[in-house]
């Protein structure tokens, strides 16, 4: 067996990143941005007005009262295209282009008006409720960086950069194939010795909030022959996982048939917790992550090591960021661990004193889908760990929070 820590640098090693493709505007919600995008306009490309109001000389209005002649009108979309000149002001508009010849803004507050005189009563400065040319940005700066997952409030930056496309990195197209003669769809009758099949939903879900695109192939039954058939529908992905069928029973066949089919093994079996047995290779082109069978098992190893494949696939990985940076306190106490690195399901709570805690559940069965449903972290115990007592500071993996809530 190897470390988790050995199996995650061979896992993020034998994956690739996605090409690029353009997407609109719309579409490009949670995407991946492929490349540094400079904005193709200056915001405000002008000086404007940052208020409803007047726009005057500063020299004309420095001793209030000083009643000036309106000599015209500025709205957004539009603008006055003569110059003011000495006693001489225009109405102005919020978002309005600044005229030549004016340096600043009376608000209409502070003004009377009869007519063409328009009295301001207050003093304005240089530049007072002016919005210079370029305040926002410039046209050529680079405002969003390549690796960005696109928000809501990137898409309107990149819009009001006057982007109608944009690059962004190519979902990972992932083969999903269960295995088992024991398997059925939901939804389908559950014979006597059948089970529904739902770790293969559950891994097409995580993919999808991963930021990857699955590829449903169903289910294989445990023969040479339907594994070979399915294993047909994983040509062009860019990775295949298998669900099952890796551990060392008669019927255990995935790793038996690719090795048949040329798969190069990169390792078989982790010292972790649950998620033994888990297999990683190449079969030809397409990287292949073989999960364990149990659901627990499978939806740990998808946290650990599907999350930062697709991570690389998609430009995003920060091997420094690992997905163990936050901690909390222990909310019980715990036996000293074995030679495997435990990942123990856990809910979230506070202290007396208003800190985090994390409380492994008593039972942690590898099969125990609804404690697995409930946790909100994983509590990580590195192999050989001391016993811990309650209050201890430990390492934990949020299951709730942004990309990782699978």
């Amino acid at each position: 067996m190897i470390s988790v820590e050995q199996a995650l640098e061979q896992v993020t090693a034998g994956v690739r990143l996605t090409d690029t493709e353009e997407v609109d505007l719309a579409d490009a919600l949670g995407r991946v941005l492929a490349e540094d995008l400079q904005s193709n306009l200056t915001l405000p490309p002008a000086d404007v007005s940052s208020m409803d109001g007047y726009a005057v000389r500063s020299a004309d209005v420095a001793s209030p009262p000083a009643t000036l002649t309106r000599i015209g009108e500025s709205a957004a979309g539009g603008s006055f295209d003569g110059t003011v000149g000495p006693g001489q002001t225009v109405r102005i508009f919020t978002g309005a282009p600044l005229p030549d010849g004016a340096d600043a803004i009376v608000i209409q507050e502070d003004t009377d008006v009869d007519g063409d005189a328009v009295t301001m009563k207050e003093t304005a400065p240089v530049g007072r409720f002016v919005r210079p040319a370029g305040l926002d940005f410039k046209q050529g700066d680079v405002l969003l960086k390549a690796g960005t997952v696109l928000t809501g409030r990137n898409i309107g930056l990149a819009a009001a950069m006057n982007h109608a496309r944009l690059p962004v990195r190519r979902r990972p197209r992932v083969a999903v194939l269960a295995t088992g003669n024991e398997l059925v769809m939901p939804g389908d009758a559950v014979g006597p010795n059948q089970i529904v099949s739902s770790n293969s939903i559950a891994v097409a879900s995580y993919v999808k909030a991963l930021g990857g695109e699955p590829v449903d192939l169903g289910i294989a039954r445990d023969t040479v022959e339907s594994l070979l058939e399915k294993l047909e529908g994983a040509r062009g992905c860019d990775l295949l996982i298998t669900i099952g069928g890796a551990s060392v029973g008669d019927y255990d066949l995935v790793g038996q048939v690719l090795g048949e089919e040329g798969m190069d093994l990169t390792f078989y079996k982790i010292a972790m917790r649950p998620g033994k047995p888990l297999i990683f290779g190449q079969l030809g082109e397409v990287p292949v992550l073989g999960l364990p069978g149990n659901p627990v098992s499978a939806g740990v190893t998808c946290i650990v090591f599907l999350r930062p494949a697709l991570q690389v696939m998609l430009g995003i990985y920060r091997p420094d960021e690992s997905g163990r940076a936050n901690s909390a306190l222990l909310g019980r106490d715990l036996k000293e661990n074995n030679h495997r690195q435990d990942y123990l399901r856990a809910v979230f709570g506070t202290d007396s004193d208003g800190n985090l805690t994390a409380t492994p559940y008593e039972k942690q069965d590898s099969s125990m889908m609804a404690l697995f449903s409930d946790a909100d972290c994983l509590v990580v115990r590195p192999p050989q760990a001391p016993a811990a007592r309650q209050g201890e500071r430990v390492e934990v993996i949020p299951l709730k929070n942004g990309m990782v809530s699978i």
